[in-house]
């Protein structure tokens, strides 16, 4: 699994956070000892403390999930809403900006979301990693209602307005 990775000036202490865990994170079957997966990291910036706009990393992390190079995406600025919203004008995106694991659990359950956004300002590392954890191991439901919504969102995106 890839994972697409950026932040802003703002949220570049916790991105590099989040990548140092991840880096050594193994995805494992419920109940199982067997890992079934490891996950790689793409890192789209920032790379310091300096100053930068969230539009310029989190474009290029969201144009690279929804090219289907990395499985998910997660982008950290401030608040989040600034990434949430660039993510969300990438054609193929459905971003979520998430505060506990369980806004993540059913971000993935119900939306099927595929950028996870954090806000760097007001999570602890422990609270967004238990986020992030959340997220990647919570399957789309595929229940009828799910899949009808998704296509409804689709089917937006796919006219011309």
């Amino acid at each position: 699994m890839e994972i697409s990775l950026a932040s802003d000036h703002a949220g570049f202490e916790l991105k590099e956070y989040i990548k140092s865990f991840l880096k050594s994170y193994e995805l494992f079957e419920p109940g199982q000892k067997e890992k079934i997966d490891m996950i790689t990291i793409k890192d789209f910036g920032s790379f310091d403390t300096a100053p930068v706009d969230y539009v310029d990393t989190g474009l290029l992390a969201a144009e690279n999930v929804a090219r289907g190079s990395s499985t998910y995406g997660i982008l950290i600025c401030g608040t989040g809403q600034g990434m949430n919203m660039i993510a969300n004008k990438v054609k193929g995106i459905r971003a979520s900006l998430c505060l506990t694991p369980e806004f993540a659990k059913l971000a993935r359950q119900h939306n099927d979301a595929n950028i996870l956004v954090l806000a760097g300002r007001f999570l602890d590392n422990n609270t967004a990693i238990d986020i992030i954890e959340a997220f990647i191991k919570e399957p789309f439901s595929k229940e009828h209602r799910h899949i009808k919504r998704i296509n409804k969102i689709l089917t937006y995106e796919n006219s011309e307005v």
